[in-house]
């Protein structure tokens, strides 16, 4: 089974996470990973109530990241696993330009 994770910041710009031989990431520590890393980039929730939903989560910190860090090889294969255990879905692709996830 295919397992990756795609961000897509513009028509050019693209990072592709290969998954399938990675040491797999329990839901706990994703969280954790998300969290820690939501907090140090500065992270805002998307919504005006403050309500932050996990994916808006994992959208924001690759938003924020930006290509410096997507470019890191160790960052964002640790960014992958993360977003994909903690949304519990093998593929996921988050689209920057228009702010959403989908598996």
């Amino acid at each position: 089974m295919q397992s990756e994770v795609r961000v897509i910041q513009d028509e050019r710009t693209e990072w592709r996470f290969d998954l399938d031989h990675a040491a797999p990431m329990d839901n706990a520590q994703a969280r954790a990973w998300l969290d820690a890393q939501f907090i140090q980039l500065g992270g805002e929730p998307l919504r005006p109530t403050g309500k932050l939903l996990l994916a808006d989560k994992v959208l924001v910190v690759a938003r924020e990241a930006g290509a410096r860090r997507l470019d890191d090889p160790q960052w964002g294969q640790d960014f992958a696993r993360a977003a994909s255990a903690a949304l519990a879905k093998p593929v996921v692709r988050i689209d920057l330009a228009a702010m959403t996830v989908s598996y």
